[in-house]
This record gives structure tokens, C-alpha cells and sequence, in this order.
């Protein structure tokens, strides 16, 4: 889950007590939301209430009475859209994949499994793709799922008036796609319909990460009547095909209910109910929520073993990078010099471990720990103020520095947090001074597509487990997400070479070699990678938060 993936962006549950935090993915953004407010990041219609101070004890481990296999929890986020071929937030990915389902999927070992598609066959040359659809596939009102509905469904994702912010960056490999996404085409040439039960797709050249590509939202099957019918509220009762179905949605409560007919392992839960407002500690506490996303509010007494609720934490790394980007077109960070003594300045130790108190960890490179690819022996740009200020010395801006403002998503009359900190260890160690932009979460996407942000403060989560979506998705010179217009023949080269490579070793290589380039390079900041905290009630097994965007509600249940 912009996964921009979007999504990002998943949800990173990184908070302050004056810190808001809210997961934009793709496959993923991952944005930190700053107020002077301290309330968990909410996108809705209806102010999040303050938290009250926490009772002294914690309610019976046991299920209440009379709800059986309902779970209740408490995200940090909202969704921003229920549409799948519009998503780019990891909190809107986290409900669309349980509601919608694609050709292949990600399971909870991060392998690459078929979903709607029974099977495929790859031809020798690698670039084309042979679906064949699993028998008695339905949508959530039992009208048969074809072929026929996978092709309209990446037509209308590559359509210019569906607007999707995504498709091009996911599906643009595909023959024909671009032709279709800027109106030259009423059809994509490269998705055919052999018949009902296959469909082919063809791609301009053998690339090993296209499948899974086609496990991110813009690539699920949407049902073109539901659409037709629904017009542009639509989404707000989808029709999909995935394992829970929308019962009901608004801007305090989304409710979710096991799909009957599901093809593949039923669900365990029959219900599943979001809250999206209102106190939440309290309400984990006295039994009200059986699962409940923790903030920088509460981490101190949740992880101090002595606190009853530290026997309900769960902790798992996300495949996440938030990061200080550049636009390097621009004054003063046209100059690499600049670049890296910003990156000289910055204690990413101290961010992580006192400003995030823990609930991150520090980023040295670009690709996080245990994505495919990651390399524990980069050269980086360590703390070091008396080199920081040799490089800015070193620079052509060391006699006069332009005014220089950082934006960030967030509201309030003062930045805290975060880029709080990044300001202030500037100041300390360059003498530079630097103003803080808040930007409302409905104009900052815009800006950062028209780079209208000199420096910025964003993120990203993982849309599948592939090098490509960070190094490529980000940092190639003609990516749509490549938000500070960082451009380099050479890096182009190397990104372009890995599209096509086929051995898997050579391949990984050439990616070293990328990240290496943009670490040295400092188009971006790398500051920490995430971590997920949540409290869930003993009586609630199967949970396995994942460190990317999957369907991990369909394993849970509750022990009655």
C-alpha cells in the first residue's frame, strides 16, 4: 500500500503521543500524519474521540457472551476508497483484498499462489501468460466469475475515465496497456479471451516479476454490472469474489461477513467488525475490542512485562520504508553535496529508539530487512556531523543557502514528531534552518504527483516481496512515483537490465547495485522501517500479521 501502494500503503503502527500515523500503501504509501492532537490517524468524517486513562485491570481472556465467530477491532486507519482499481493507501488495500480476489495471490509464507486462476502456463519466450479460471467460481451474489470478466476488469483499471492513479505502474507491461490508458485503444491488445474459463495475457518483454504484479488491488476482478449499475458510488456495496463480503459501511463502523460460497478455505469468522472512531485502549481493556492497533501512546505499558497487557502484544516487522525525499531538480538539492550532509546530519538511531520509542527501527538502505534482495553490507551515509559539515562546506550552496521547507501530510499549529526532530538535528549540526509545510491529507497526494514538495516526508510498503517495487516503482527516471524526479542514465540501466533478467542471481545482483547507487547518490533519506503492534485477546487464534497487504483475517478465529 501511494502503494502508493499505495498502497503502502499496510498499516504502520508507528505513533507519538503527538504523532499520527497513517498507512497510505500500494503495495503502497506508508505517511506519517502530524498533529498537536495525539489521537490515532483517521481518515473519516467524524473526529476520533481522545482516549481516556486505561482502568487497572484488563477484561476475562474469554469471548463475550452471545458473539461467537464476530471478531471486533480497532485499526488505526480508514479506508480512503473501496474501489480496487483506484486504491494506492494501504489502509483501503487492507479491506479490498479481503473483499476482491485476482488471477494469483500472496499466502501467508509470501509465496506467489494461484487465487481466481486454478493454474497457468508460461510460454518459452516469457512473455506470454495462459490463464485457466477454477471451476464454479462465483461473485458474492452467485453469478458466475469468467473470462470474460477478467478482461473487462483490466480494461476498466486501464481506462483514461477510471482515473486510476496505479494501473499504469502495475500493469503497464502489458501489450497494449498504455495505448488503452492514454485513449488511442478501446481495448487492451495483449488481455484475449480463449473462452470462458481462459484468458491470455502478453507482455512486451519476459519479466519475473509480473505475477506479481497482478496480486496488487488493480488487478482484481471487479463485476461490471455491479459497476454499471451502482454508477459512482459503486464501491459502496462492491460485488466481489474474495473470502468476506461488505455488509455495511460508514464513517464510524465497517462490518464484514464471511462469503458462503468462498472457493477457496472458507473463512473461520462469520463477521468481522472495524471500528473506526471512538476511545480505544479503554474499550480493549474492559472486553469491548477484541484486537486493537497501539499507538505511541501506550507502547511504554504494553511492553513492560509487569503491565497484564503485555501478555496480548504482538510485534511483527513490516516491509516498509519511510524516507526524506528530494526533488534534485531543485535548489539546494541539486547538488549531491547538500544532499549528503542532510544525510550526515540526521541520528536515524535516535529517531527510531526516542522519537518513535522503539516502534521502528532504523533504515540504512532503500529495500527493508528480509525482502529478496536486501543487503546488510551497504556503504551508507552514517551519522556524522563533523562530516556533514565538511560536505556542505564542499558544496556550492556553502556560501548561500536557498530557504529551504520540508512538507509533510498533517495539521495542526505545530509540527511535532518526526520531522520535528529531522528540523531541529539540522539546525544542531548544519546551522541550516528549515521551515515545516503541514499539508492536508486531500492536497498532499496531488503535490507529491506534481512535485510541487522540494523536500518531503513520505513512505512506502510493500505490494509484494520484489525488489522491483521499491528500486524500480520509485527511483526510475519515467516512474509516476518517482516523487522527487531523481533521473540517472545509469541507474536506469541497471533497474532496466533487472526488468529482463531471468537468473534470479544475476538479477538480485544488478539490484545491489541500484540501491548501492541511490544510497551514495542520497536522492532519498532512507529514516526507519516499521514495525506492527497490536494487542489481541488470548481467545482470538490465527493471527499472523503479515509485513505486506494480504487477506490474514481468513485464518482467524475465535475459541469459544
Amino acid at each position: 500500500m501511494n502503494r502508493n501502494n499505495r498502497l503502502a500503503l499496510l498499516v504502520l503502527a508507528v505513533a507519538l503521543s503527538a504523532l499520527l500515523v497513517v498507512c497510505l500503501v500500494g503495495a503502497a504509501f506508508v505517511f506519517y500524519v502530524y498533529s498537536s492532537t495525539g489521537e490515532p490517524g483517521m481518515i473519516t468524517s467524524t473526529p476520533a474521540a481522545r482516549s481516556t486513562v486505561a482502568p487497572p485491570t484488563v477484561a476475562p481472556a474469554r469471548p463475550r457472551a452471545g458473539q461467537g465467530q464476530t471478531l471486533v477491532l480497532r485499526p488505526l486507519g480508514a479506508p480512503l476508497t473501496l474501489d480496487p482499481h483506484l486504491v494506492q493507501d494501504a489502509d483501503s488495500a487492507e479491506f479490498v483484498v479481503h473483499i476482491f480476489g485476482g488471477l494469483v495471490a500472496i499466502d501467508e509464507n509470501l509465496k506467489l499462489v494461484p487465487d481466481l486462476a486454478e493454474r497457468w502456463e508460461i510460454s518459452p519466450d516469457g512473455r506470454m501468460y495462459t490463464f485457466t479460471l477454477r471451476r464454479g467460481v462465483t461473485f458474492h451474489d452467485g453469478k458466475p466469475l469468467t473470462a470474460h470478466d477478467v478482461k473487462y476488469s483490466f480494461e476498466r483499471a486501464l481506462d483514461p475515465n477510471t482515473h486510476s492513479p496505479v494501473a499504469n505502474t502495475y500493469l503497464g507491461d502489458i501489450v497494449g496497456a498504455r495505448d488503452r490508458l492514454t485513449g488511442k485503444a478501446g481495448e487492451v491488445a495483449g488481455v484475449k479471451v480463449l473462452d470462458d474459463s481462459t484468458v491470455q495475457i502478453t507482455i512486451d518483454a519476459p519479466k519475473s516479476y509480473f505475477l506479481w504484479q497482478l496480486t496488487y488491488t488493480v488487478a482484481a476482478v471487479v463485476d461490471r454490472a455491479n459497476i454499471e449499475k451502482g454508477g459512482a458510488t459503486w464501491a459502496d456495496r462492491p460485488n466481489g469474489s474474495g473470502p468476506f463480503r461488505l455488509v455495511s459501511k460508514s464513517s464510524s463502523e465497517i462490518v464484514l461477513a464471511r462469503n458462503e460460497s468462498y472457493y477457496g478455505s472458507r473463512p473461520k469468522l462469520g463477521q468481522v467488525r472495524f471500528l473506526l472512531t471512538g476511545p480505544t485502549m479503554q474499550r480493549y481493556e474492559t472486553g469491548d475490542i477484541d484486537m486493537v492497533q497501539v499507538t505511541g501512546a501506550d507502547i511504554a505499558r504494553v511492553t513492560d512485562p509487569r503491565n497484564p497487557l503485555n501478555r496480548d502484544l504482538q510485534v511483527a516487522d513490516q516491509f516498509s520504508l519511510t524516507y526524506l525525499g528530494f526533488d534534485t531538480s531543485v535548489p539546494p538539492f541539486d547538488d549531491m553535496k547538500v544532499r549528503q550532509a542532510l544525510a550526515r546530519a540526521i541520528d536515524k538511531d535516535k529517531l527510531a529508539s526516542v522519537v518513535l520509542k522503539g516502534m521502528a527501527s532504523k533504515a540504512d538502505g532503500i529495500l527493508p530487512a528480509g525482502l529478496p534482495g536486501y543487503n546488510s553490507n551497504l556503504r551508507t551515509l552514517t551519522y556524522d556531523p563533523a562530516l556533514a559539515k565538511q560536505l556542505l562546506a564542499e558544496s556550492k550552496y556553502a556560501a548561500a543557502m536557498p530557504s529551504i521547507v520540508l512538507s509533510v501530510m498533517g495539521s495542526g499549529a505545530a509540527p511535532v514528531g518526526l520531522p520535528a526532530a529531522i528540523q531541529e538535528m539540522i539546525r544542531q549540526n548544519l546551522g541550516i534552518t528549515i521551515e515545516i509545510q503541514l499539508v492536508q491529507s486531500d492536497t498532499f497526494f496531488a503535490g507529491l504527483y506534481a512535485h510541487k514538495y522540494p523536500m518531503f516526508i513520505t513512505g512506502w510498503i510493500a505490494d509484494y516481496p520484489d525488489p522491483y517495487d521499491f528500486l524500480d516503482v520509485l527511483f526510475h527516471s519515467q516512474s509516476e512515483l518517482n516523487h522527487g524526479g531523481y533521473a540517472s542514465q545509469e541507474l536506469d540501466r541497471l533497474l532496466e537490465a533487472a526488468r529482463v533478467e531471468r537468473d534470479e542471481t544475476r538479477r538480485l545482483a544488478l539490484y545491489r547495485q541500484a540501491e548501492q547507487m541511490l544510497v551514495s547518490d542520497a536522492p532519498v533519506i532512507p529514516l526507519v522501517t516499521g514495525r506492527d503492534y497490536w494487542l489481541v485477546k488470548p481467545y482470538v487464534k490465527g493471527v499472523k500479521r503479515p509485513p505486506l497487504v494480504i487477506p490474514w483475517l481468513s485464518g482467524v478465529s475465535i475459541e469459544e
